[in-house]
Order: C-alpha cells, then structure tokens, then sequence
C-alpha cells in the first residue's frame, strides 16, 4: 500500500530546526511522511532531521536539481565530473536525514536550453553520468529517481517515453523513475498511457495539481491517476508537491509569481482528498 508524503518546498527549499513544528503538524494530519528539497548546505542539520523524524516515526524522501555548472548532459567532462561530485554529496545528505530515495531532474541542468534539436549524445552523457552516481548511491543504500519536467523547465526528458528511454540506457539497479501529475498534464496524451510506459521502472509519484495548488481544486484528473497506478502494481511514495512564495528566492527561481493556495491548506484539504481516492484506488494492502 503506498505512503502518503508531502513536500516541504511549499515552505521551504532549504530544512532547518525552524521548520520542525511543520512537520509535527504534517504527522498530526495524518501524513506517513515528508519530501525535502536539498537546499541546506550544513550536513548536521539533515541529521538533526532524521532524529526528529525517528521520534515521530515519519518516513522521509529527497528531491534535488543541477544547476549549468554541473551539467550531466554538458559536452565538457569537468562540468559532468561536477555533476557526479553534487549528486555524491546530495546521496549523502540523503543518508544523513534517514531517507532510500533521492529524487528531481538531475538529468540535466533545471532551465537550461541549448535551442537545438536534442542529440543522442546528450542522452548518453547523462546516462554516464547517472551510472556513476548510480555506483555512489548503490553502496549507500540510495535510488537515484530522475524526473521529466515540462517543455518550459527542462529539454532532455519531457515524457514518460523520454524518460524511460534514459533509464534503460542507463541500465543500473539504483537508477529508476517517477512520474508526476503536474508535468503529465502539460506533456503527456493521457495519464494512463504515461503511467503504463513508466510502470516498469517506476518508483516515485509526486501527486501535483495543474496549477500547484491544492489537490483536486484544479483540472487533473487524480481518480485516473492512482487507479492506474493500483492497475500497474505500484506501492511506492504518492507525494504532495506543491508551490508557493514562501521562499521567495526558490519561488522566483522556478517562477511562482503568485500564491496558488495557502499552504497549510493544501496540506489539510490535500491529505482529505487523496486520502479518499487512494482507498478506493484499489492499491493491494
């Protein structure tokens, strides 16, 4: 049966002790657990979270990007040796906080655009790359989990089919998949096509509105989504990815220009409507 987690950057890209009564709060509500984006660069604060995290009996997920400078699609070998040496650091602060599972675009470089056709050397930079990384994360213990992004955030792997395709090439035990309501709805023909393409190496769902706002206040179609991922098998994490201007530098960043629903309640309303349509999904227990 799949756990319930929610996301932490609809407050903040960057965990710290300021935010240890949020997460009391997300157990009280019911969530199994948390997702947090790596933006803390001090390793002992990832290990003060998985000390609250083991009192409260919460499991944890990671979600991680690349900047230009560190490319794992970049022609230059110094900029793909920096790749592998941030994905080895976020591999270990995700052992740090007590997390399995690594996540996020790391492909490729978040918002970053050659304006050309997409080469296959490209794909088999990155999946070089991930191979690597995926050698680090095996020896830890940690899945790396690649995620394709909309057309307007990434190039490299829009699709489930795209996605898949670099996870093959990749071909190692610790690189897999995930896929994510919000950028199906942008790119994919249906979700029930995308999630049957990805199911094979699937192991990672972020559970995203169409605006980034609460579940079910906006146009994607969530009954579909998890009943196709019971049909397929799969018992993964369903994590709650939502965005707001809380952090404002993250915000600008990936360009939240507005608040799409206040936090706390989409974290509230958003466990109430996922909830109910996971138990009737018909996931096996």
């Amino acid at each position: 049966m799949p756990q319930l987690g929610f996301n932490l950057l609809a407050w903040t890209a960057s965990i710290s002790d300021d935010f240890f009564p949020h997460i009391e709060r997300l157990k009280k509500i019911g969530y199994d657990g948390i997702e947090i984006c790596m933006g803390q660069q001090d390793p002992a604060a990832y290990k003060r979270l998985k000390t609250l995290l083991g009192n409260l009996n919460l499991g944890i997920t990671c979600v991680t990007i690349v900047g230009a400078d560190a490319n794992p699609a970049s022609p230059d070998t110094a900029v793909r040796a920096k790749a592998v040496d941030l994905l080895k650091w976020n591999i270990d602060r995700t052992v740090d906080c007590g997390s399995k599972l690594l996540c996020g675009p790391f492909h490729s470089a978040f918002a970053t655009f050659t304006r050309a056709d997409i080469q296959r050397d490209e794909y088999e930079r990155s999946a070089e790359v991930l191979r690597a990384a995926g050698d680090y994360a095996k020896q830890a213990g940690v899945m790396l989990v690649p995620e394709a992004l909309n057309r307007f955030e990434c190039y490299l792997c829009n699709t489930m089919a795209q996605l898949r395709m670099l996870v093959e090439l990749t071909n190692h035990p610790n690189v897999r998949a995930m896929f994510d309501t919000h950028h199906a709805n942008i790119e994919e023909k249906t979700q029930v096509d995308a999630i049957t393409t990805i199911a094979p190496v699937l192991v990672h769902v972020h559970l995203s509105e169409n605006d980034r706002g609460t579940p079910g206040s906006g146009h994607v179609n969530f009954k579909e989504a998890l009943t196709t991922l019971a049909g397929v098998g799969y018992d993964g994490w369903l994590t709650i990815e939502a965005f707001s201007r809380s952090d404002p530098a993250f915000a600008n960043a990936i360009n939240v220009w507005r608040e799409f629903s206040p936090a706390w309640e989409i974290a509230e309303k958003g466990h109430a409507f996922l909830r109910q349509h996971i138990a009737a999904a018909g996931f096996k227990r």
